[in-house]
């Protein structure tokens, strides 16, 4: 009787075993998988923020001409009008200043 679970026990031992060798090789198959996947997903997120960056930086050289012609007539405005051009600074910092008062009293 002895022999018996003796050798039922090894016979579990090996189908242990066995499962275990398999479920070994089957975790080595899907981490290669999920390499696989990771690295296309990482290649594919690369060329979207890629190709974002592109959109925004020739959109940003389209702006910057007219950004520029604007200030000029900004700034020959402001040499023109000196006291127009400082009422209009102090009305800016009047209205930062008070936005700063009520974040602070929030």
């Amino acid at each position: 009787m002895a022999n018996y679970f003796s050798s039922s026990r090894d016979e579990v031992i090996e189908n242990l075993e066995d499962q275990l060798a398999a479920l070994r090789k089957e975790m080595k198959s899907l981490r290669k998988v999920a390499a696989k996947r990771g690295s296309a997903a990482f290649e594919d997120a690369s060329e979207g923020f890629a190709n974002i960056y592109d959109d925004i930086s020739h959109r940003v050289l389209e702006a910057v001409p007219p950004l520029r012609r604007s200030a000029r007539r900004v700034e020959k405005h402001a040499r023109d009008n000196p006291a127009a051009a400082a009422a209009v600074g102090l009305v800016v910092l009047g209205l930062l200043a008070a936005l700063m008062m009520r974040r602070s009293w929030s």
